[in-house]
């Protein structure tokens, strides 16, 4: 799979119907797991990136290795209502990559997957940065939803990688 050849969208650029979505995310929430009739696993997870959120219904195993702060690629995705709402789908071929886990310009609004939501011109109103928390024993990283909730800002101008440094640093994390 060559990246150099895939063309990335936003989330507000994500209509009904499109296939072949390529896109990069930061995970908020992670529903509730549900169970189909057939035994299958389904997460419906909340995700951004900095035009907006939406929902993304992921499978099985793969819902399960997801964690709220991980930045993920999808690769050859598909989107569709589902109840009304847009929705994110893993297509057939499709794929889910974690690329990082520590930081990422996101809006949690507006959210494509509201059934109300007027989604062309709103603005971008909502800025959050996600950040992680360390310990020492080298366990996985969790995000904390209270720094993720002290970390969203309105209307700022710094730079995304220059706020991310700096929040990094006021946390004592290791660079």
């Amino acid at each position: 799979m060559s990246m150099a050849n895939e063309t990335y969208l936003c989330i507000k650029d994500i209509k009904p119907g499109l296939k072949n979505v390529n896109v990069v995310f930061i995970v908020l929430e992670i529903g509730r797991v549900t169970k189909t009739k057939d035994g299958h696993e389904v997460r419906a997870c909340k995700v951004a990136d900095k035009t907006g959120s939406i929902t993304i219904s992921v499978w099985d195993e793969l819902g399960s290795l997801i964690q709220p702060g991980d930045i993920i690629r999808l690769i050859k995705g598909y989107a569709s209502l589902w109840k009304g709402c847009l929705t994110l789908y893993t297509g057939r071929g499709g794929d889910l990559q974690k690329i990082g886990e520590f930081c990422m310009v996101y809006s949690e609004v507006p959210n494509f997957s509201e059934p109300s939501s007027d989604h062309p011109g709103q603005p971008n109103k909502v800025v959050g940065l996600s950040h992680m928390n360390f310990n020492s024993q080298n366990s996985p990283a969790s995000i904390s939803p209270a720094v993720l909730k002290l970390l969203r800002l309105e209307n700022t101008d710094l730079d995304g990688d220059l706020l991310c440094y700096l929040l990094l640093i006021s946390f004592g994390a290791c660079l």
